[in-house]
């Protein structure tokens, strides 16, 4: 089980995404953004701190769960964010929630509310919609600051035209706010090279102390979840809804969003690139699950030669689904 947080404070700017290519005729601003960087880079990150000790690696090779990304406020860690399900609707003109109606249809009480946050803190999870106070629901807390090349070495990655502009999608997070990851083990505390474009980060471990989150994650789920990462299902040729193996029931309902890029670096290779349905995505089942994600089988994730499990791949807590009749 998730027994720490790992928490990641970037002294500086860090990096999106690798950014990509402008041109008089191909203005695509920010279409390149990506950020926070997924559990992988943080997994990556225990392996190459223990590159020289075959027992310790043989240990997180096996061992090693991490989950993630999520955010907290400084001396709030315990009380982190993460992705608000997607049946939620929280705006600063009050709240709204999609149910099951009796055609099987999702379906809402009014259609004049849109969304103004994302994230609802861990702590507030299962508190009733009208009860979640202004302190538990928030926008993303980061800015993104666009950074243009107009030149490029000829050893670097350059556009074809002399007109060609390369942009990255640089990110400034407020001095007050850091980056959280779950993980079953400590990681000495220290500075380190994070992120593809290896930006200084001061990382520090916490044990999860609080006896609600630990019990949420314990939780069996009934008959709805919704995932807080990214969800990978299928091979690197075919992306899916929900896991392919034949021991996971179908959802017979599904309330998401388009697909996300998702990205991963495995065995210091960049991982040919797929798409994951995105964190908030609700699945509802006709039977109970009776199964907190912790116990789901390694077989129903992707395998990269170890189950994306272990990054934390569709991580996923119970919610309740209004059904009218």
């Amino acid at each position: 089980m998730f027994n720490y947080l790992i928490i990641i404070k970037p002294l500086g700017l860090m990096y999106g995404s690798a950014g990509a290519f402008l041109s008089p005729e191909n203005l695509v601003g920010r279409s390149g953004a990506k950020f926070p960087p997924e559990a992988a880079t943080l997994s990556g990150l225990y392996f190459s701190a223990n590159y020289d000790n075959p027992k310790i690696k043989q240990d997180l090779k096996e061992n090693l769960f991490v989950a993630g990304p999520f955010w907290a406020k400084d001396n709030e860690e315990q009380q982190f964010y993460v992705p608000l399900p997607r049946h939620r609707i929280l705006s600063k003109k009050g709240v709204d929630e999609w149910y099951l109606n009796n055609q099987g249809e999702w379906q809402r009480q009014t259609t004049d509310i849109e969304p103004d946050y994302t994230w609802q803190t861990i702590t507030s999870w299962q508190s009733p919609l009208k009860i979640i106070q202004s302190q538990d629901a928030e926008e993303s807390p980061w800015d993104y600051i666009p950074i243009l090349h107009p030149r490029m070495k000829k050893t670097e990655r350059h556009t074809l035209s002399q007109d060609g502009l390369f942009l990255e999608n640089a990110v400034q997070l407020p001095e007050d706010i850091c980056l959280v990851y779950l993980s079953t083990h400590e990681i000495e505390p220290g500075w380190y090279r994070f992120g593809g474009e290896n930006h200084l980060v001061e990382i520090k471990t916490a044990s999860i102390k609080s006896k609600k989150i630990i019990n949420l994650f314990q939780q069996p789920i009934q008959n709805a979840l919704a995932l807080i990462t990214p969800g990978v299902w299928g091979s690197t040729r075919y992306s899916y809804r929900y896991p392919q193996h034949p021991n996971f029931p179908k959802p017979v309902h599904l309330l998401t969003d388009k697909a996300i890029p998702y990205r991963y670096s495995a065995g210091g290779k960049l991982g040919r690139g797929r798409y994951a349905v995105p964190p908030g995505t609700i699945y509802y089942f006709d039977q109970p699950l009776n199964q907190s994600w912790w116990e789901w089988q390694e077989e129903w994730f992707p395998n990269e030669g170890y189950s994306l499990k272990h990054l934390g791949c569709g991580l996923a807590l119970p919610v309740e689904i209004k059904s009218v009749s």
